[in-house]
């Protein structure tokens, strides 16, 4: 079997490809259906998906209007109904940039729906009225479209254009969705005046790699300077005759993306093609590049109004700072997070992540709410206030993607934190949207590889490790007395540590103790709890702990033999690698460990006749244990189980192992303990 690598990224350049041969005819026409794609026959194989993308096809090129350079892009889409689930397909979103007075224009749109009636094929159009706009953000405007009448075996189909005047914004390409994509094809025709950077990535090989070059004719604007967006400011023009590159890649017969546990997004995996433009070279000109640099990006944001600006002062706070440096004068790590504490209190997170401020810091003060960027700029302001080396990192949470460092990507970030500098050379990494993390600790969204330190001095600015301080940590420590009819009385002491802790502390504030006691016993079939009683609610660098008592109520009527298996209670009941393969990583984001001890009391007259054998299992190269021990004392049994996890990522050559270590402790969890009733 060929070697998974662990993501898969390719230059796609015309040097860097097998080649192949095909025709250069368009794979679908619109509004010429196949009389196959209405028969529920050709669809046995995909019988298990909502839908199946029929053809997915689009073209990108250039042409020149008014002198200048433009980016043409047209797409055509066909998609067969297979399931009501699949519903929400008929309803497609075209995002649109705009910048300035300039923006995307949508153009050319048309769809249809075909049915089937009465065994008469029929379709029908796309309405005007079925067309709405949303702002998304400060800079895209999303075009919304719902095709009419879709039901189960209809075949939905668009078809659309996207002008552009932003050279940088050349369309990305997605050959893989959560359906199977019976082919996907994109072509790319590009002068050689414009240089981008194309990022291939995914584990589906293209069927089609074509990129043959020729000659087209340009009038284009010469001369003059240059925007940040690598459009020029025209003096003069002439006709000139360039290379183009003509593009072509298919895949087909493209399996549906597997959502998998233990993942970050799927867009960090899935099939794609990105473009970046990296620089120009007109005639007779030198290169001039474009692409952002690391340096780039740190000097744009530290300046910008709703970013660098957002961060410089907390002046409003001054008089809450001010006692705080009092009282914690002489320990700038207590400082941090007394300042931490009261950010956190003043300005609550709604929820939203992102990178750039939605409102300054005063007014999410005054509406005490705001984004994550909202909080955290407002925090790096307090913390410099406080006389604090206090810096923002940008990040990119789990589902937002990975990073790729190679890039100089502004778009793959949407998260920003504070870095404080203390004496002796430590850091701590901080942010403020989540008070049950205790400071110093990262919320568990923004586990994600490595973020960008932004330092007045650019140059100086560097890469820091978002690797987490603390583990996912559960231990259970519990005492059942066991009668002659197999019920159980008992009580139960569990504490939640790390980033369970705070996960579980997040729960009880949402659904208060009384929801949170009858949803722990609703997982367990049989289970009353009549008392419970928490601790360390507040107390976030500690453990929080659940102390709570049980009954389970067994059989009618004593027996002579008892078949018991107390683990069930307190260990999960099902392997969350239900697959065979895994094509990814599993990211579990932090280390795991997972304590019970469990001392079962023994009806009187009862000895053990047969039980588990104990268990060590290893994970290869030291990555984890699980270990079951089992041992009879008088009248008891006392029963052992660890396991611990010491990576927070596996790659996926070493998801096989993974998934026999789950296999072989949830089996052992699952043995049966026998009891016989002395003679």
């Amino acid at each position: 079997m060929q070697k998974l690598l662990p993501r898969l990224f390719l230059l796609a350049l015309a040097g860097g490809l097998t080649f192949t041969a095909h025709a250069q005819t368009e794979p679908i026409k619109f509004g010429k259906l196949d009389p196959k794609d209405m028969d529920e026959k050709s669809f046995v194989a995909d019988s298990a998906a909502e839908a199946v993308v029929l053809c997915d096809y689009g073209v990108s090129r250039f042409s020149v209007v008014n002198g200048e350079f433009k980016i043409m892009f047209e797409r055509v889409t066909r998609i067969k109904i297979l399931k009501k689930s699949a519903y929400d397909r008929a309803t497609v979103e075209v995002p649109l940039y705009h910048k300035g007075q300039s923006e995307e224009k949508l153009g050319s749109l048309r769809g249809f729906t075909y049915n089937m009636v009465n065994g008469q094929l029929t379709k029908e159009k796309l309405a005007s009225e079925s067309t709405f706009r949303e702002e998304k953000s400060a800079n895209v405007t999303v075009r919304k479209f719902t095709l009419p009448n879709v039901r189960v075996g209809s075949v939905i189909e668009y078809a659309y254009s996207v002008s552009s005047d932003f050279l940088f914004n050349f369309q990305n390409w997605q050959f893989q969705e959560s359906i199977p994509v019976r082919w996907s094809e994109y072509r790319a025709s590009i002068p050689e005046y414009f240089d981008y950077k194309m990022l291939m990535q995914g584990y589906e090989p293209l069927a089609i790699s074509e990129h043959p070059t020729g000659q087209t004719q340009y009038t284009i604007s010469t001369g003059g300077s240059f925007d940040d967006y690598g459009n020029r400011r025209s003096v003069s023009s002439q006709t000139v005759s360039a290379n183009v590159t003509n593009h072509r890649w298919v895949m087909k017969d493209v399996p549906a993306f597997r959502e998998e546990p233990y993942m970050t997004t799927s867009r960090d995996f899935i099939a794609r093609i990105d473009f970046e433009l990296a620089g120009t070279k007109w005639p007779n000109q030198g290169y001039h590049s474009v692409a952002n640099s690391w340096n780039k990006i740190n000097e744009e944001l530290l300046t910008e109004e709703s970013f660098g600006n957002q961060a410089k002062h907390a002046s409003f706070l001054k008089e809450e700072i001010a006692a705080l440096k009092a009282k914690h004068a002489g320990n700038p790590a207590a400082l941090t997070a007394a300042i931490r504490h009261l950010v956190h209190h003043s300005v609550k997170y709604n929820d939203q992540d992102r990178l750039y401020a939605t409102t300054t810091t005063r007014r999410a003060y005054d509406q005490h709410n705001g984004s994550a960027a909202d909080v955290n700029l407002l925090l790096i302001g307090a913390l410099r206030d406080a006389g604090l080396t206090a810096h923002p990192i940008i990040l990119s949470t789990r589902d937002h993607g990975r990073v790729n460092t190679m890039f100089p990507l502004l778009s793959n970030f949407n998260y920003v934190i504070a870095h404080v500098a203390l004496p002796d050379n430590k850091e701590l990494l901080v942010d403020a949207t989540e008070e049950a993390m205790p400071c110093g600790n990262l919320p568990g969204r923004c586990l994600n590889g490595v973020g960008r330190l932004l330092l007045p001095d650019a140059a100086q600015s560097r890469w820091i490790d978002l690797a987490p301080l603390t583990r996912f940590i559960d231990y259970r420590k519990v005492q059942l007395n066991l009668d002659d009819k197999g019920g159980y009385t008992g009580q139960v002491h569990q504490e939640y540590g790390g980033y369970l802790g705070a996960h579980h502390r997040s729960r009880l504030v949402k659904l208060g103790e009384k929801k949170f006691m009858e949803e722990l016993a609703k997982g367990h079939e049989g289970w009353d709890i009549p008392k419970y009683a928490f601790k360390e609610k507040e107390t976030y660098t500690a453990p929080l702990s659940l102390d709570y008592e049980l009954t389970s109520a067994g059989n009618e009527q004593a027996a002579d033999m008892l078949y018991i298996n107390p683990m069930r209670h307190f260990s999960d009941s099902k392997n969350p690698f239900l697959h065979e393969d895994r094509r990814f990583p599993v990211d579990f984001g932090a280390l795991m460990d997972e304590t019970n001890l469990v001392t079962v009391a023994l009806p009187a007259g009862y000895a053990v006749e047969e039980m588990p054998k104990p268990l060590v299992v290893d994970l290869p190269d030291n990555g984890g244990r699980f270990i079951y021990s089992i041992s009879p004392g008088e009248n008891s049994l006392q029963i052992m189980t660890r396991m611990n996890l010491r990576k927070t990522v596996y790659s996926a050559e070493e998801y096989a192992a993974l998934r026999d270590f789950y296999s072989r402790l949830l089996a052992k969890q699952a043995e049966q303990i026998v009891l016989k009733k002395k003679s």
